[in-house]
């Protein structure tokens, strides 16, 4: 261990359960950022943001109904990110949930949370409170995690349907843990070089205020607004 002192951001960083190495990863120089706008016209980010905005609003109610709580899924916000850089935009452990479509549109999509966000979720589908959820997910868990994903997708495709007047539908998802420092999950992540993120704002009653990020393959993404 370095003789130097903390700086007060790393004592704050380690009172909210962050590792230095955590913070330092938090805190490192950015890769240059990619601009959304050199890969995406303006009418195409505006069609993502609205086909996002009504699918996940239905996927919201279905949440709700599911787990008991208020649930809110705000305007999302659209940016790209190269599989190169992955780990720094997911320094956590996450899950991940794989979507394929398989009618009226061609193509596959992952949706992330924070494992600590599933853990609550799950909690919630098997009769808990989410006070105060196991971190680590079991089985029965992740089983309960994907039957909320596969009913919030599956809502979402119904609410797709109606915007491109075309029956939209998607093969039950499938779930696994991410963690990309220790290379685990990873192969769900789409293969392509540039993702376009779609992050959406997720309230669950008190117990979640965090991030729903949906990755999608540029090609693909283009393939929803045409």
């Amino acid at each position: 261990m370095s003789d130097e002192m903390l700086s007060q951001e790393e004592i704050e960083a380690l009172l909210r359960g962050e590792t230095l190495e955590d913070f330092s990863a938090n805190t490192a120089s950015p890769q240059e950022e990619i601009k959304v706008e050199d890969h995406l016209t303006p009418i195409e980010i505006d069609a993502l943001g609205e086909v996002g905005n009504i699918s996940f609003g239905s996927s919201a109610t279905a949440l709700s109904s599911l787990l008991g709580q208020k649930v809110e899924i705000t305007t999302p916000s659209i940016s790209m990110i190269n599989r190169n850089h992955l780990e720094q935009e997911f320094p956590h452990p996450y899950v991940a949930v794989q979507v394929e479509y398989t009618t009226g549109l061609s193509g596959m999509n992952l949706l992330v949370i924070k494992q600590s966000d599933a853990a609550i979720i799950a909690d919630l589908m098997l009769g808990g409170d989410g006070i105060n959820p196991r971190p680590e997910l079991s089985e029965i868990q992740l089983s309960a995690v994907q039957e909320a994903m596969n009913q919030m997708m599956g809502s979402a495709a119904t609410s797709m349907s109606t915007v491109f007047n075309q029956k939209v539908d998607i093969s039950p998802p499938t779930i696994d843990l991410l963690n990309i420092s220790q290379n685990e999950g990873t192969d769900t992540i789409p293969t392509d070089e540039l993702l376009v993120k779609i992050s959406f704002r997720l309230r669950i009653g008190e117990l979640i205020d965090s991030n729903l990020m949906q990755l999608l393959p540029l090609k693909f993404s283009k393939k929803i607004v045409k």
